[in-house]
């Protein structure tokens, strides 16, 4: 028979079984114990993780930003039905070579001229361009699409 420890009410409570060393091996194998090394351990590597990715997110956030071109369409003239010039500003990072991929499009916006043009580095940070693109039939307009470092 156990013995009973007294309670704050004047009952009796049951003392607490003896583990057997089965049921002890049981626990371990199956992970029914709290270990606190392994918490610690569990919970130190969700740290580490999360500041790699925190870490990993601001590297390119700051990649993408460093290699920004800043674009400000100034205007277009349609020359004719087989030519149009787009004239821009274009703010590079500093002694950046780039490129610039501007287009003409027709009166339902579908593309009839296409040029790709690279730029050398330049001392100014901000730079005026015109270019002229020719067109397989008459545009309506002709803009920027994007540039790129190369």
């Amino acid at each position: 028979m156990t013995k009973c420890a007294p309670t704050k009410r004047g009952g009796r409570r049951r003392a607490a079984p003896q583990r057997t060393a089965l049921q002890t091996k049981l626990d371990d194998r199956y992970g029914r114990t709290a270990l606190p090394w392994r918490r610690r351990a569990f919970w130190v590597s969700v740290a580490v993780f999360a500041v790699a990715a925190i870490a990993y997110l601001v590297w390119i956030t700051l990649q993408n930003s460093l290699d920004d071109i800043s674009i400000a369409e100034t205007g277009y003239l349609v020359v004719d039905e087989r030519a149009v010039t787009v004239s821009f500003q274009a703010t590079p990072p500093s002694g950046a070579r780039f490129a610039c991929a501007i287009q003409a499009l027709d009166e339902d916006f579908g593309v009839v001229g296409w040029r790709v043009v690279e730029y050398g580095p330049f001392p100014e940070t901000t730079r005026s361009f015109t270019e002229r693109v020719p067109t397989l039939a008459l545009a309506t307009t002709g803009t920027v699409k994007e540039c790129w470092t190369i």
